[in-house]
């Protein structure tokens, strides 16, 4: 008790997680310490602490050697350096040049936040990644995970310092129908009380009391799982409360020109009701309000609309399948539907989906990182049987008991806790930052210029009123009057700051990406990184599975080389001799991950686990196989799980009469080169002095596109086998010596539309390639079916490489032959890392698929990482960017349409955006030199603000993909994002807007025959004129950026409803506006021939832009090309001063 009172004083001085020197420190002991000299009292002392501290921490056994550990090393390496890209952008000497967010440093992302200029930062930063908060997130994690450690030690030094055998805990309290209540499970889990566990029966007697059986699972039907969650409660914890669209309205008010506005206004307002009375005054103060009012209403609901579509896309990512156990049956459930009793099977890559106990597995190795802070690998069995919500199983397989779901357990606190922020900034979203504070500063200097000029004629008397009265004479004018006059001019330089600032445009890149990934939910993928659905848009090539990818995951045997000869109709069991039949059955059945269920009432088979091992289960009912029965004839001493390193899996079998048997099962030439006899017809045991055969049989299969897996056997000694349970562990099962019992084909089909898909990819640009642990002969077959080999003259030896061949290279002679590379056959997951790391530093933009634990490095180094929503793993999909739902290639090509989409469509916004701010800078600088006035007024400036931020992104970012961006290649990550072709489309719409507009406000009384009417509503018309010309412009303006680069604008316009509602909305509202809220918009009703005019107007800008689309545009960009001349430039400058000829310097030039 002496040392428990130290550790509360420990405790309570020191608050963070103990680490074993400090623990050892409280004990006063070293784990060293030698044992003579002490009684029998002190050792168990000692033995009792030295196994408190192992069961906090969890390091009974480690497995520093695992492919896991490996796979965990391996992602730690590629973040500290992971290829040129990363390199280049860290060297970037412009903030917003970041290609690659997906490993972007903390300080580079700070860098570019703090070289933005923002109107609004909490509206603009909203969806990237809010450092602060993910400080704040670590930081409570590290104290929860703090507090769970200290206090389970405390209870566990609590129990150590009692006399064990004195204290007996009281019997559990029956709640319900159950026989323990939910604490008493929980503080089993949470305190690891293994005393506790054992005094109530060990996991047999939790299971009585929890009403499960071990093997059948619990019930499962709706009555059962109802009780189960009203007892223990269900698998959920509480979540943050969404923001509501107030949230998102106060703020869109935050917004640094709107407040001002808003100032302005109540100013403007307050004034004109003291002199012009509440009827007339109200109007000049009240237009602007009302206008930011819809402004900011419009906004937020967008932006909320926005949040709802990523809410449910953060659902739909949480949302794991699992498999349980329930009725006898293996079925797969939601991890939102698990009760506590439910029987989890578990296997490599899964997270443990709540707190439980182990039932039983092989080689059960679980990475409790998550929990604990520590990355050690911790073995689980009956002496280590705790599993804790949210680890991962990091090798082997097994099964456990729910105990605790929800708040109930650690993992469900945590998530409670702490609100995930899914923000993510993406590259385009930087570049489009980056062009936002360009224009923002031009924007700036524009209305800075604008106010001082309007301010010097207003001040100095030579602004006058519409009926030519000067409006403001020094000494004479109303303080009043003048204030007014300069609020209104103040106004006009924050609209034209409000409407130069793209505040809209960074944000267009969240808009395209909501609806991007919405749609490609419907499209069977998952994006659980935003980046990764405009980054695919750029990618180059894609290594791809072979197995359930390109092929359909639907394997069967169709084949088998048995007692040496071919059987091809391997489900006949009369063909087979007896001997092979039953040690292949025995082989078959206990072998395996999977199972196979029989109905109670008669009926077929069920069979569940992976395609392979389902495959091979059906071929053992087929031959008469009595999966159940088998089992029980045979008891497991030892497994060595399934290694896609070492291509194999085996299970050592202690036999009823002491004898014990070895099974192994694996890629067909590795396990037969292990082999040295074999059983024929008449089953004899026959040496294999020339496996040849064999090999023929293998290559024979493997080119009619089988997958080969060789079963084989050997007998061993019961004597030879450990007996400790340590030496067990770590037994390395014998692999020589074996006995060939049968090579079998797998068929399993190409995708029927995988051809096509890859010919899609190849014409645009986009190389794929197959990367599978398959036979070299089975991976070139199936690349000749599916289209990523066109004929046998295009497999030579360097499209086609085994992996280890590919791994033995030195780095520079892997980067000079991976371009080359179409098909690596029996390549391990390191060979796929090692491939996407040269293909990488080649320059390429990387896509690859993976659905292994293994798989992960490839995925996280990877410029875009896919992982299978069907086989992949839980590691693999944590690691991804990408989850395709249904496993299927073709998903995988409509990802990269998507890609190319999100791209285009910003292009498209990025084009009629830039239009209306060029414009809108142009007029009002030349129409305040020239005339001194602007020709639009603030609420009318808001109005196009509107159209361009809200509805003309709307209409233009949520173009859906047509087949004409895979008729192209891909975007270079490094090309200008404003292309020429756009600067010359944008320009041209620019400057036919700026010369209308401009000459309608210096002649349009004349050319509008206005000179006699009288000349406040001569202004009036002529102004809502231009008013309402500009405005048609920008929607016709909107159909010609819809494809900026073809003739035909109007193609497919009628499939994109929204762009249709938009544009339709757009034009309601001007209508509305022009005819019926002149008050507010200082205009007046048109005629219907000014509306004609209007309309003629805006259609010229069509045949404007197919004209100007026929003049040619060079390829390098306008920035490399200005780069170039003033470098020319420079060296003709320095030719001269050095005392040159002027033909010495043209030379010179010509030279450059």
């Amino acid at each position: 008790m002496r040392r428990f009172l130290k550790l509360q004083h420990f405790i309570k001085n020191w608050y963070f997680p103990p680490t074993k020197e400090s623990l050892l420190k409280v004990f006063s002991v070293s784990k060293d310490t030698k044992l003579a000299g002490r009684d029998k009292e002190d050792d168990c002392d000692i033995y009792r602490h030295t196994h408190i501290y192992e069961s906090v921490f969890g390091t009974r056994r480690t497995m520093s050697d695992s492919s896991y550990q490996q796979r965990r090393n391996d992602v730690e390496a590629s973040d500290s350096g992971s290829g040129k890209v990363d390199d280049e952008d860290e060297a970037s000497s412009s903030p917003f040049d970041i290609y690659r967010t997906k490993n972007a440093s903390v300080d580079r992302l700070k860098r570019w936040r703090q070289a933005a200029l923002v109107l609004n930062a909490s509206r603009r930063f909203r969806y990237t990644l809010d450092l602060k908060r993910e400080e704040e997130k670590k930081q409570t994690i590290r104290k929860i995970r703090a507090h769970a450690q200290v206090i389970r030690a405390a209870y566990l030094f609590q129990a150590a310092g009692e006399n064990v055998t004195a204290t007996q805990k009281l019997p559990p309290t029956p709640v319900g129908d159950y026989g323990i209540g939910r604490e008493e499970l929980a503080s089993i889990t949470r305190d690891h009380d293994f005393s506790s566990l054992q005094q109530y029966g060990g996991v047999t007697g939790l299971a009585d009391m929890l009403k499960t059986n071990l093997e059948k699972g619990i019930r499962g039907d709706d009555v059962d799982l109802l009780n189960r969650r009203n007892v223990y409660g269900s698998n959920t914890y509480p979540r943050k409360k969404r923001r509501s669209f107030w949230r998102f309205l106060w703020e869109a008010c935050r917004d640094t020109t709107l407040i001002i506005l808003m100032i302005a206004a109540a100013a403007s307002l307050g004034l004109g009701i003291k002199t012009e009375g509440i009827k007339e005054g109200w109007y000049d103060g009240g237009s602007i309000a009302i206008a930011v009012i819809i402004v900011i209403v419009v906004t937020a609901t967008s932006d909320y609309r926005q949040s709802l579509q990523f809410q449910t896309l953060n659902e739909e990512k949480q949302n794991i399948h699992l498999e349980v156990v329930r009725g006898g049956r293996r079925l797969e459930v939601s991890i939102f539907d698990l009760v506590v009793g439910d029987v989890v099977t578990l296997k490599i890559g899964d997270q443990v989906p709540a707190d439980g106990i182990f039932i039983y597995g092989h080689s059960l190795a679980i990475d409790e990182s998550s929990m604990t802070g520590e990355s050690k690998i911790v073995h689980k069995d009956m002496k280590a049987p705790f599993l804790l919500s949210g680890c991962k199983v990091a090798d082997g397989y097994g099964s456990m008991l729910v105990t605790n779901v929800g708040t109930s357990t650690e993992w469900g606190l945590l998530m409670a806790s702490i609100s995930e922020d899914n923000g993510e900034e993406t590259p385009l979203q930087v570049r489009l930052n980056g062009v936002a504070t360009f224009i923002g500063f031009v924007g700036l200097a524009v209305a800075s210029l604008v106010l001082v000029v309007l301010f010097v004629r207003f001040f100095t008397g030579h602004t006058k009123n519409p009926d030519g009265s000067v409006q403001f004479h020094a000494g004479r004018t109303k303080f009043s009057d003048a204030i007014d006059g300069a609020i209104k001019i103040f106004t006009v330089a924050v609209t034209i700051v409000v409407v130069a600032v793209p505040e809209g445009l960074p944000l267009a890149v969240t808009l395209t990406l909501a609806y991007s990934m919405r749609k490609m939910m419907a499209d069977k993928a998952l994006v659980r990184r935003l980046s990764a659905c405009e980054t695919m848009g750029s990618a180059t090539t894609i290594c791809s599975d072979k197995t359930g990818t390109l092929t359909l995951n639907q394997m069967t045997v169709v084949e088998a080389y048995v007692g040496g000869r071919k059987i091809d109709a391997p489900d006949n069991s009369s063909l087979f001799p007896p001997e092979v039949k039953s040690l292949l059955i025995e082989g078959i059945a206990q072998n395996t991950t999977g199972s196979v269920f029989m109905p109670e009432g008669g009926g077929d088979a069920e069979v569940s686990g992976s395609p392979t091992e389902k495959a091979i289960l059906q071929w053992g009912v087929n031959l008469g196989m009595n999966f159940d029965t088998v089992r029980l004839d045979s008891s497991i001493i030892h497994v060595f799980p399934f290694n896609s390193e070492k291509k194999r899996g085996g299970v050592a079998l202690k036999l009823p009469d002491q004898g014990v048997h070895i099974h192994w099962k694996g890629a067909a030439e590795i396990v037969l080169a292990l082999c040295t006899k074999y059983i024929d017809s008449n089953d004899g045991l026959v040496p294999m002095d020339d496996n040849e055969v064999f090999k023929n049989a293998i290559e024979d299969m493997a080119a009619r596109s089988l997958r080969c897996v060789t079963i084989a056997y050997r007998s061993y000694e019961m004597k030879s086998i450990p007996t400790n349970e340590e030496e067990l562990a770590h037994w390395e099962m014998p692999e020589d010596d074996l006995v060939l019992l049968a090579i079998v084909g797998l068929k399993d089909p190409c995708r029927p539309s995988v051809k096509d898909a890859i010919q899609l990819c190849t014409k645009a640009g986009v190389k794929v390639r197959m990367v599978t642990g398959d036979n070299i002969r089975t991976a070139k077959a199936i690349a000749l079916e599916c289209g990523i080999l066109q004929s046998d003259a295009d497999a030579t030896e360097s499209n086609i490489i085994e992996g280890k061949a590919f791994r033995a290279l030195s780095e520079m002679q892997r980067q000079e032959i991976a371009e080359k590379i179409s098909v690596m056959g029996r390549s391990s997951p390191n060979d796929k890392l090692l491939l996407v790391q040269a293909l990488r530093k080649k320059g390429h933009v990387v896509a690859v698929t993976g659905d292994g634990t293994n798989d992960a490095p490839a995925l996280h180094e990877a410029d875009i990482g896919l992982a299978m929503g069907i086989q992949g793993t839980e590691v693999a999909k944590e690691s991804s960017d990408i989850v395709i739902l249904d496993d299927n290639f073709v998903s995988v090509v409509k990802v990269v349409q998507w890609g190319r989409s999100v791209y285009a469509n910003i292009q498209k916004f990025v084009q009629f955006g830039l239009t209306v701010n060029v414009a809108a800078l142009v007029i009002n600088v030349v129409a305040v030199i020239s005339s001194g006035d602007v020709p639009l007024n603030g609420v009318q400036l808001l109005w196009v603000n509107l159209i361009v931020d809200t509805l003309g992104a709307l209409a233009l970012a949520t173009e859906p993909p047509t087949d004409h961006l895979m008729h192209r290649f891909p975007v270079g990550r490094r090309e200008p994002l404003i292309t020429n072709i756009m600067w010359r489309n944008l320009l041209i719409q620019a400057l036919y807007q700026v010369a209308v507009v401009l000459v309608l406000n210096l002649e349009g009384r004349s050319l509008l025959y206005l000179e006699h009417d009288n000349i406040t509503h001569a202004n009036k018309v002529k102004n809502t004129l231009i008013f309402n010309a500009f405005v048609l412009c920008q929607i016709f303006n909107e159909f010609n950026a819809r494809r900026p680069n073809e003739i035909n604008v109007f193609k497919e316009v009628t499939r994109n409803h929204l762009f249709m509602g938009m544009v339709g909305l757009t034009l309601v509202l001007q209508v509305i506006m022009i005819m019926f809220l002149g008050k507010i918009t200082s205009t007046v009703r048109l005629t219907w021939k000014l509306w004609l005019v209007s309309i003629a107007i805006a259609f010229f800008s069509w045949p404007l832009a197919m004209i100007g689309k026929l003049i040619p545009v060079p390829e390098m960009p306008f920035s490399q090309l200005l780069a170039r001349m003033l470098n020319r430039r420079r060296n003709f400058s320095d030719v001269q001063s050095r005392g040159g000829t002027r033909m010495q310097g043209y030379i010179e030039l010509s030279n450059v």
